[in-house]
């Protein structure tokens, strides 16, 4: 492409971001008179191809030409803003104004040559425009919890996790800080998504979705709520039972999935046996859901919040610590040794063990011993909540939950001694 067409291009997808955001602005204040809007389409197309060929003529006048039109319409949209506000208009708003400034700063984008950057943002900016009663709505919904919740969730993300060393630290070099953080940090955000569907989804959904989601959250924390209601209301015994073994089937991708977001390699020996563990929880649940039994409304799972400082640090003190003694238990009585403390922390929580597995495996740890480990965790912890579920559940539920639970951890190490 030569450089007239070239310039051609530039400046075309500049007015085409102006136009497309121009529509979007238009659209909204289209019940307005002339004169009683800050910027219509043409404004903003014309804003857009501005910004391009302002930025084309920094080739030969400088990069301070740019500044210059930045400072000028900003200045024009700030006194048609404040003439409007002077008349005493009810719904005078600034977001029409700071449009007019990133529709100027993506076409001076686009006019430098980064053309996807702008179309992107562009269509990106338009969509942030368009949902103004959605977002609002999800604001209003939002509650004190939730947003102290996200504001942490940033807090371990992005203050923390960029400034810890990334290098192996105690005995045997075991402890690296930023992998142990990664871990948490990967954890809480699942189980943020987790909560939040939930959230969203509400009682109406049932227990297919508080089931599906809960696993995400903690299977753990639903098998013992949903066994609690079931010992209190017996009839809602089949569809409580539903919704606990949708949650545990739920764990085994899972896990799947973290561990192969820390080692991809750990995907081949355990996708085999992760799916038949799931299968073999999810038909007694799809089973129970079909048969004739009346169907009360479900509640809402109480699960905690689960992006809090201390349940972070929590769970990264217990991974440091389940790291430590993996490669310990390795060096001192080898390859068994893992296999044990995998089943042993099976019992309360499968995800520190198998992360610990996946990131030893990066190093000096059979791959087959590390999927077999995680295997054998995921196994225990699937026999730990049907102990649970008949324990505080009672017989109704105990029954329904933990001969499945029993059957799939069989079948899943029974399929690992197959496949791995």
């Amino acid at each position: 492409m030569n450089e007239e067409l070239q310039s051609f291009y530039f400046l075309g997808v500049a007015l085409a971001i102006g136009l497309l955001i121009g529509v979007e602005r238009g659209w909204k204040e289209r019940e307005a008179k002339d004169g009683e809007r800050i910027a219509g389409i043409r404004t903003y197309g014309l804003i857009g191809l501005l910004g391009g060929g302002t930025a084309l003529l920094t080739e030969s006048a400088g990069g301070v030409v740019i500044g210059l039109a930045y400072v000028a319409i900003a200045g024009a949209l700030t006194t048609v803003y404040v003439v409007n506000l002077s008349r005493g208009d009810e719904d005078v708003g600034i977001t029409s104004l700071i449009t007019g400034l990133v529709t100027f700063m993506l076409g001076a984008l686009a006019g430098v040559g980064e053309v996807v950057v702008a179309a992107a943002f562009g269509v990106l900016a338009t969509l942030l425009l368009s949902h103004k009663p959605t977002l609002h709505r999800w604001v209003g919904a939002l509650k004190g919890k939730e947003l102290r919740a996200g504001i942490k969730l940033l807090l371990i993300t992005v203050a923390l996790l960029p400034v810890l060393p990334n290098k192996g630290y105690g005995p045997w070099g075991a402890l690296n800080p930023y992998e142990i953080w990664w871990m948490v940090v990967l954890v809480a955000v699942i189980s943020f998504v987790g909560y939040i569907a939930i959230k969203i989804g509400g009682a109406r959904r049932g227990v297919i979705f508080t089931g599906l989601f809960g696993g995400l959250a903690s299977s753990t924390a639903l098998t013992l709520h949903f066994s609690r209601m079931g010992r209190r209301d017996p009839l809602l015994a089949p569809v409580l039972a539903t919704g606990i073994l949708l949650a545990c089937g739920t764990m085994f991708p899972r896990v799947l999935f973290v561990v192969t977001l820390v080692n991809p390699e750990m995907f081949k020996p355990l996708v085999v046996p992760m799916l038949v563990m799931a299968l073999l929880t999810y038909l007694p649940a799809i089973w129970y859901w079909c048969s004739p039994v009346p169907h009360k409304a479900s509640k809402r799972t109480k699960l905690k919040n689960p992006v809090e400082l201390r349940a972070a640090l929590g769970f990264g003190v217990l991974l440091a610590l389940v790291m430590l003694l993996s490669v310990a238990l390795q060096d001192w009585f080898g390859d068994v040794a893992v296999l044990v403390l995998a089943a042993a922390s099976g019992i309360a929580d499968v995800d520190p063990i198998n992360l610990s597995l996946a990131r030893m495996s990066l190093d000096d740890l059979a791959l087959h011993i590390a999927a077999t480990g995680g295997l054998i965790a995921a196994g225990v912890n699937s026999l730990a909540k049907a102990v649970m579920a008949t324990a505080v559940g009672g017989r109704e539920i105990g029954f329904r939950v933990g001969l499945p639970l029993i059957v799939s951890a069989g079948g899943g190490l029974a399929a690992a001694w197959f496949w791995v």
